[in-house]
């Protein structure tokens, strides 16, 4: 009798104890990264990141910064992480000319860069900056998936620099949207189409 009891007893705590898989939360969340800024022309803005260089013949090589922004920590355990242009994640955004978007470990150490927009190769340092989707000044709601680029187990922020070095510079409101995603972390939507 004992036996059945004891039985029963670990059957239902094991049932009623669901696995945790990490610290991470599945539900979706959406923050700001970088708030609209109106179109101004290159000429007009003042500071430079001089730690990058453009990669182009026909401009200056040193782009000029439109606007800066940045995220809380975050955690992408098990989550897909999508750029929007609003909140719910239903509107497009634009950028021109791109949107530096940089990883960073709660300790302030750079992970992971990306260039994303209508630009020439960006260059830090000795580093070429990967570019994310394709050369565009505007993009859909979701489009962009930052998921390859972010880690998996760590916390972390996003740090956006949008960047211009020809003509004028812009960026609409600038959304992350993290939420639970079938698929994997490769970024490849198209994969098996």
């Amino acid at each position: 009798m004992h036996r059945l009891a004891l039985g029963v007893a670990i059957s239902i705590a094991l049932t009623a104890c669901p696995k945790r898989t990490g610290g991470g939360s599945s539900e979706a969340k959406t923050v700001r990264l970088i708030a609209d800024t109106p179109e101004r022309e290159t000429t007009t803005l003042t500071e430079a990141r001089t730690d990058i260089e453009i990669d182009t013949r026909d401009h200056d090589r040193t782009p000029k910064v439109v606007a800066t922004g940045e995220t809380p920590l975050l955690e992408a355990e098990g989550l897909t992480a999508r750029l929007c242009g609003d909140e719910a994640c239903t509107k497009g955004w634009g950028v021109d000319n791109l949107l530096l978007i940089e990883v960073v470990a709660d300790n302030g150490k750079v992970l992971d860069r990306v260039s994303i927009g209508f630009s020439d190769t960006v260059i830090i340092g000795n580093e070429r900056v990967d570019n994310l989707g394709r050369r565009a000044f505007n993009f859909e709601a979701g489009e962009i998936n930052l998921t390859p680029k972010l880690p998996d187990r760590r916390t972390f922020k996003l740090r956006a620099t949008a960047l211009d070095y020809f003509g004028v510079g812009r960026v609409t409101d600038v959304w992350v949207q993290l939420k639970p995603e079938s698929g994997d972390r490769t970024g490849d939507d198209l994969k098996g189409q």
